[in-house]
């Protein structure tokens, strides 16, 4: 078998030597026999067709990777299709195409190779300037379940509660100031994207089914108790969350000094609020509820700062700018239970949370697509100036001593 795999390598490369053609490398099968170092880098709920066709092809010896969001169909799919003298080296980045990969995590996964072949991995992925960080496929999957999957649960879910009440947030008065900007922002930069690089994340991932679960029925039973005036049975809940979460009174576990500062946020509104005058209070049902989910899955976010993209640094600072600065956490509990100024906002969020988590709980990719589309379709004329508002606070916010390591 390996005779014959170097023999049609040594033909090929012959055939490829003689043809100026460069179109010929779309040939799949070439680039396999041809190519020591693969990457497939595909949609993870493609990887498994994709691998099946290819893999077979691999030159002898070569090192073969993904840099699919979920590990757990590609490895699979590198066990079953590839050839046994292939070693496996896959990789992830995590954070997002329009953000520097310098000082960003890389995870790398030795899953099936020589140390020779992994340290040549490391050496060709060294010029992106990442963080490289080791880890298995089952922990990958893990970490990314508990700081992505719900992470984007969230944003999406806010996408679909505004487009459900038919309103730009920016364009009124409601949704302007640091925590404001910070949700617009991060929703706007999520359905910019393609709609299967969540659905991936989020179906495929085993350990993703849970978190997102949870978070649908974190932010029910939260939205519940809100309506129905139960205001000790809030607060009681929302502050065991938090001294689950970032600690007890006198031995808190966020660090000395904040992971954002609020001043920085504020300088890239996509609205304008009207002069001198202050945000309206808001409930923040979202982080309320993210911070309860964390709480009742056992999650303390800090643990995985190593290999947090920098959506979850953005997302975990404002969840922590909100339970560590005085009198904010109690005045979103009295407003959740007093002022009805976000409750249709809330609604529709609630709706959207346990909507997308029946999607995944059901593994339904079209429906995912259909309501990834829709709502992307609405926010679509207005992604160019946001996102470019977007990126400047990213860029702003990382360049920072105020997001920590």
């Amino acid at each position: 078998m390996a005779c014959d795999r170097e023999e049609k390598y040594d033909d090929l490369v012959e055939e490829f030597a003689g043809n100026s053609n460069v179109q010929i490398l779309r040939n799949g099968h070439l680039v396999s026999r041809a190519s020591s170092y693969i990457i497939y880098s595909v949609e993870a709920a493609a990887i498994g067709c994709v691998v099946a066709q290819f893999g077979p092809s691999t030159r002898l010896g070569a090192i073969v990777g993904g840099q699919t969001s979920c590990k757990d169909p590609e490895i699979k799919a590198f066990e079953e299709h590839l050839p046994s003298d292939v070693d496996i080296v896959s990789c992830h980045s995590l954070h997002g195409p329009s953000v520097d990969p310098k000082g960003q995590p890389l995870v790398l996964i030795k899953h099936r190779a020589s140390d020779e072949s992994f340290n040549k991995v490391e050496t060709v992925l060294r010029c992106l300037q990442s963080k490289h960080v080791h880890l298995s496929a089952e922990e990958h999957d893990r970490i990314t379940a508990d700081t992505q999957a719900v992470t984007h649960a969230a944003f999406l879910s806010m996408g679909k509660a505004w487009h459900a009440n038919t309103q730009f947030p920016w364009e009124g008065t409601r949704y302007v100031g640091g925590i404001e900007n910070v949700k617009i922002n991060l929703m706007l930069r999520i359905y910019a994207q393609k709609w299967h690089v969540y659905a991936g994340l989020a179906i495929l991932n085993p350990e993703a089914h849970k978190q997102i679960n949870q978070f649908a029925r974190s932010t029910t039973e939260l939205y519940y108790l809100m309506l129905e005036g139960r205001a000790a049975e809030l607060r009681a809940r929302v502050y065991a969350a938090k001294e689950k979460v970032f600690g007890a009174e006198g031995s808190p576990k966020w660090g000395a000094n904040p992971l954002l500062r609020g001043d920085i946020l504020d300088h890239f509104t996509i609205g304008r609020r009207p002069e001198n005058s202050p945000p309206l209070p808001n409930n923040h049902l979202s982080l309320l509820a993210m911070v309860d989910c964390w709480s009742m899955l056992g999650i303390v976010p800090y643990d995985h700062m190593i290999c947090s993209t920098p959506l979850f640094r953005l997302w975990l600072g404002v969840a922590e700018h909100l339970f560590r600065t005085p009198g904010l956490l109690d005045d979103c509990l009295r407003v959740g239970l007093e002022d009805n100024t976000f409750r249709r906002d809330d609604l529709q969020f609630t709706i959207a949370a346990c909507g997308w988590a029946e999607c995944v709980s059901l593994r339904q990719f079209e429906t995912w697509r259909e309501r990834f589309a829709v709502t992307q379709k609405f926010f679509e004329p207005r992604f160019k100036g946001a996102i470019e508002v977007g990126n400047a606070m990213m860029k702003a916010v990382l360049e920072s001593d105020s997001v920590r390591d």
